[in-house]
């Protein structure tokens, strides 16, 4: 369970700095152009991280599993 709140915690920082990053370069984009791009690239990082996330669950998952007896 402690890596659980490890991961977790790790994946929420991970989050709080991306949004920071978009945060602040959203403050200094000065087209709409260049906004709609930085969109783009954030929600690329943010699946990116997501599915690194959960790879990194199920992977977990599996290896709980594999340490129960099949009935």
């Amino acid at each position: 369970m402690e890596f659980v709140r490890e991961n977790m915690a790790s994946y929420v920082n991970q989050v709080n700095a991306l949004h920071k990053q978009y945060q602040s370069a959203l403050k200094r984009a000065r087209s709409r152009q260049s906004v709609l791009n930085l969109y783009w690239a954030h929600k690329r990082q943010h699946e990116r991280l997501l599915k690194k996330h959960l790879r990194e669950e199920m992977a977990q998952v599996t290896r709980i599993k594999n340490k129960i007896d099949y009935r």
